[in-house]
């Protein structure tokens, strides 16, 4: 089953063009969708989440109607959002149960038995008693993940999943999305460029409401080869380089900026040729319409 969105837009009443003509082919499987703050993204998860409509184009979700068979679509859904409410004080298990049934899942015993299932999928079952308020970020995401995939969805999309995690919580829900995409589509939105590199075969980068990249991350970074060259120079230089050069990215490497830049040709004055990374690309990328 693919995912097929096609010339999608929206405008909202502010003036505000957070799709514009967005066309991606989403298959099975883990798939990245990588862009600044204000690119679009959470604008396009939520249209595919049936949570809000599109001003105009077209979403298939095999044979659905994604725009307008909303209710279909909805019970072959799992959505985690950047930021997902639940009642504090009830337990995970009468969380979840209620989610359940709200899925359609009416049977007492087979909700009893999936709620309990998935929640040892997680590994929150020996927490399924205590209040979600008392949850650690970790243990709130991979929550979050148990509900999205109550009801065997056939697509699932999370949002921003791993911000505020620690590296070892951050590795955990690594792990869970990858066993979840061997056999659906899973839609990961994220600003974190090793997110899509360490997930995802397939990826689109976004912004300004513009798919600027959708392929393979390998492909992408191919495309740049022999054209990226880096730089340890001083701070008070930066601004100079900047207006000299197409600086595509700069970080503080010994206490000292260490700037990347695009060129076709030899810069010389002292760069290095660097083999090309997705942060290249995504960096490259949307300084095409910023």
């Amino acid at each position: 089953m693919d995912l097929r969105i096609q010339n999608l837009c929206k405008t909202y009443a502010n003036g505000v063009r957070a799709l514009e003509n967005v066309s991606l082919t989403i298959r099975t499987g883990m798939y990245g969708l990588l862009g600044p703050n204000g690119a679009g993204k959470s604008t396009l998860m939520r249209t595919l989440a049936t949570l809000q409509d599109a001003d105009s184009g077209s979403v298939q979700l095999g044979d659905l109607n994604v725009l307008q068979q909303k209710q279909e679509v909805r019970q072959m859904l799992g959505y985690l959002p950047q930021e997902f409410g639940v009642y504090p004080r009830t337990s995970a298990r009468e969380m979840l149960d209620h989610i359940a049934i709200l899925k359609g899942i009416t049977n007492r015993r087979e909700r009893r038995e999936l709620v309990d299932a998935m929640l040892e999928r997680v590994n929150l079952f020996q927490h399924r008693k205590k209040a979600i308020s008392g949850f650690s970020g970790g243990m709130k995401q991979r929550f979050g993940i148990a509900q999205a995939l109550l009801g065997t969805p056939r697509l699932v999309i999370v949002d921003e999943p791993t911000a505020g995690l620690d590296p070892g919580e951050r590795n955990r829900f690594y792990n869970l999305l990858s066993e979840i995409g061997e056999n659906v589509i899973v839609i990961l939105s994220t600003h974190i460029v090793q997110d899509v590199k360490e997930l995802c075969t397939n990826m689109a980068i976004i912004n300004l409401g513009k798919v600027m990249y959708s392929g393979p991350p390998g492909d992408a970074e191919v495309e740049l080869r022999g054209k990226v060259w880096q730089k340890s120079i001083s701070k008070q230089d930066l601004e100079s380089y900047r207006s000299q050069y197409q600086v595509i990215s700069t970080k503080l490497v010994g206490g000292a900026p260490l700037i990347h830049i695009l060129s076709d040709t030899n810069p010389n004055n002292g760069f290095t040729s660097v083999d090309p990374d997705l942060e290249d690309v995504f960096f490259s990328r949307v300084q095409q319409v910023a």
